[in-house]
């Protein structure tokens, strides 16, 4: 007797089709159809907001820091300030969505390597007064060394701001964040360097935005590179990226940083094109956050998004 009609596992089906499987498939399902897990209690326009100020603000020093090595003063100015103004409305944004100030500052009396959310308070710590330093000694003309190492700071520290906010929405259990957890970093790469750029073609001279210009077009390409790359890992739960509130957002935000990103390359030279480029590409960076966001809530309060890849996943073991 063979091993499967011992266990009774198995059957020869009529025909000699081959064993079929005589146990029932599992079935994964919840609680009544309540949610699998807790949905998170984050307020969409303080931490969605906070999710693109942060973007726009690391971002805009890395370009600030490259317009001040190059001599571009006026846009470099004009990015150091925006970037304060950036950070220091996503704190805010962050503080009211904690209740009290004081309970971010309760946040930096632990230091946990292994904490996004501990490294972050750290992070904006030592972010905040190094573009502060920078703002003031561009704005005021006033000890431009200590305004230059600042600059620099804030330039090397820009790109953690930008991306630790991906990390720390997929270190969650929503589905629509954590499936994403390898693509969510890059994608607010480019999506906070889009911004950067537009911000830099707003206020910054067309005879200087060049290199904005070039940023906005690389931006965008990497944008709809990983954003196609993450919905394709996501698998069932992309549904979540695709409808909905999230769905309206993020195809918002492809035709906006699209074309933000060919008006910037082909008629950013003259000033009031450059200008509303870089609106479209603020306009889609935000429309980014907000839908990335959107599609975590979506899937958390859905229970097939967290029941049907337990499924996917048992089936491939």
């Amino acid at each position: 007797m063979s091993e499967p009609e011992r266990g009774g596992r198995r059957r020869r089906g009529r025909g000699g089709r081959g064993e079929q499987p005589v146990v029932p498939r599992a079935e994964f399902g919840s609680y009544y159809g309540r949610p699998v897990i807790k949905p998170p209690s984050w307020a969409a326009p303080d931490i969605a907001g906070y999710f693109f100020l942060g973007g726009l603000a690391g971002a805009g020093s890395v370009l600030a820091a490259g317009a001040h090595l190059t001599g571009r003063t006026t846009t470099a100015r004009a990015l150091k300030a925006s970037s304060l103004a950036a950070v220091s409305l996503s704190a805010a944004a962050l503080i009211h969505d904690l209740g009290r100030p004081g309970r971010f500052a309760n946040m930096l009396r632990v230091f946990k390597p292994t904490s996004p959310m501990s490294m972050g308070s750290w992070l904006l710590g030592a972010y905040g007064p190094a573009a502060g330093v920078a703002a003031a000694s561009a704005v005021s003309g006033r000890l431009p060394r200590l305004g230059g190492a600042a600059t620099g700071a804030a330039g090397l520290l820009g790109p953690v701001v930008a991306t630790y906010t991906a990390v720390l929405a997929a270190d969650t259990a929503v589905p629509a964040w954590h499936g994403a957890h390898r693509e969510l970093p890059y994608l607010f790469a480019a999506s906070a360097t889009a911004a950067a750029a537009g911000m830099a073609l707003v206020t910054g001279p067309a005879r200087e935005n060049a290199p904005a210009r070039c940023a906005a077009g690389l931006a965008a390409l990497a944008d709809a590179a990983v954003e196609r790359a993450a919905e394709r890992r996501l698998g069932l739960v992309a549904e979540t990226w695709q409808e909905g509130r999230a769905g309206t957002l993020l195809r918002a935000a492809r035709y906006l940083t699209a074309g933000g990103a060919l008006g910037a390359v082909l008629l950013g030279g003259r000033r009031v094109p450059a200008a509303a480029s870089g609106l479209a590409l603020l306009a889609g960076s935000a429309c980014t956050r907000f839908g990335v966001f959107a599609a975590g809530v979506a899937s958390a309060e859905d229970p097939k998004y967290t029941v049907v890849p337990q499924r996917e996943r048992a089936e491939a073991a």
